[in-house]
């Protein structure tokens, strides 16, 4: 057996070790075990994605926290941060989510966040891993009398739509605005269009007929392409693609153009500091972002600090360094001053927001950056040694980054949560950014395809 937890959760192929239904009840053993607290009725709130899988791994998980004596709350399909804001706002002593984001249908996860509505830092994931794994929780049982319950929580999706609401400034009003939205036949599919219509905007909504396969199927915010058809022909003011558990936001503007995460944070970024809410004058990208972003930002006077990839590692860095929005080019944007997690809704609202304070259509706001040429390229791989042990990878790096001097930059890693190696490259143009890249990948291919 080999570690549970990897960069988001425990994520696989559903019903193939880690995310087997005797893992899931484990891990729904060791997690109420971890947040149990004496003098009340501990309880934990529970959500998931589309998938079919999702059923057998919460039935599993619930029957895992009810054992040890904790009340599972159920609350459906619900995205992500829904389920963090629920466990925060109803004082739960934790929450998980089934889901396995933007990955396949045949995927799934697991992800918890404690009572404060944040991801689970690395030493509490150990503790549960470490639970699961061994045989510490034989003779923790409970006793009959102390069993858990489990509950439909009612009214879930209505607390979540009305926090939403809320984070749309009161001066504005959607009427006369047209959105058009892409629910990647995921967690968002019943929730997504109630906050803007709700707030007067016509909205019509696309992939939102889940089936337990459909999830992510080429659409979401991986695949934007049909969203930007439909923006274009239902002549709308913009378009918005969520991914499967609704935590990610691609935007799309009036001409049917893509904007990428990095835009929408540096949009963000010029309202919060002309509204004097950008604290420390600090946004955190990561080593992900686009060259076009920090220039964007010193042309705005505003400071950045680069995390890794990964939301909990810029939220970690947001927290030090006192960062009220920060995020990944995927569309993984985090609020602070709104939420404890990243919401691809919530950073809807926000891009609306800023269109109706500027008074101008999405594609005249995405100007405030260019973005440099860049190709990623994914490569499914048998095993991740360090990159810097393979000399004949060490070496085609360096020469890429030779020719390209300070008008581009390359960056090679591993997916943290699947067997992929990605090959980033930026340059001054798509011509050089495409071969540079597929020079890269072909040794890459070589070496540990």
């Amino acid at each position: 057996m080999g570690r549970l937890f990897g960069t988001d959760g425990v994520r696989g192929v559903a019903n193939e070790y880690p995310m087997t239904s005797e893992m899931a009840l484990r891990i729904g053993m060791a997690t109420a075990h971890l947040f149990k607290r004496h003098g009340h009725q501990p309880r934990i709130i529970i959500g998931k994605d589309t998938r079919v899988s999702g059923y057998m791994i919460e039935y599993a998980l619930v029957s895992g926290l009810c054992s040890m004596g904790v009340d599972a709350y159920m609350v459906g399909p619900m995205p992500t941060p829904g389920v963090a804001f629920l466990t925060k706002s109803m004082r739960a002593d934790a929450g998980i989510v089934i889901s396995a984001s933007h990955n396949p249908f045949q995927d799934n996860g697991i992800k918890i966040f404690s009572s404060d509505g944040y991801k689970l830092p690395d030493e509490k994931e150990l503790e549960i891993e470490e639970m699961v794994l061994s045989n510490k929780m034989e003779g923790l049982h409970p006793s009959p009398r102390e069993l858990g319950k489990a509950y439909n929580l009612e009214g879930a999706r209505g607390r979540y739509i009305v926090f939403l609401k809320n984070t749309f400034p009161k001066q504005y009003t959607l009427e006369g605005t047209s959105v058009v939205l892409d629910a990647s036949n995921g967690a968002t599919y019943r929730v997504a269009p109630k906050p803007f219509f709700e707030m007067g905007a016509e909205v019509h909504t696309i992939f939102a007929e889940p089936d337990g396969e459909n999830i992510n199927h080429e659409c979401g915010s991986q695949h934007p392409e049909k969203l930007a058809e439909e923006v274009v022909k239902r002549g709308a003011h913009v378009g918005f693609a969520l991914d499967g558990d609704g935590d990610r936001l691609i935007a799309v503007d009036e001409k049917g153009s893509v904007l990428t995460g990095d835009q929408v944070i540096a949009i963000c970024a010029k309202m919060m500091k002309d509204e004097g809410t950008l604290t420390n004058n600090l946004v955190v990208e990561t080593v992900m972002s686009n060259i076009g972003l920090g220039l964007a930002l010193r042309e705005l006077d505003i400071e950045k600090a680069t995390a890794p990839v990964g939301d909990r590692y810029v939220l970690e860095m947001m927290k030090e360094r006192g960062a009220s929005i920060g995020g990944e080019d995927s569309g993984h944007i985090i609020f602070l001053n709104h939420h404890t997690t990243g919401d691809g809704l919530l950073s809807a609202l926000q891009v609306l927001a800023a269109m109706k304070r500027e008074g101008k259509p999405l594609s005249e706001l995405a100007g405030i950056m260019k973005v440099f040429p860049q190709k990623l390229i994914n490569v499914d791989v048998t095993s991740k040694p360090e990159i810097s042990t393979i000399p004949e990878i060490v070496r085609v790096i360096d020469e890429v980054e030779g020719k390209l001097g300070d008008k581009g930059r390359v960056l090679v890693r591993y997916s943290g949560t699947q067997n992929m190696c990605r090959v980033m490259v930026e340059g001054p143009t798509s011509e050089e950014t495409e071969k540079y890249c597929s020079q890269i990948v072909a040794v890459v291919k070589e070496k540990l395809a």
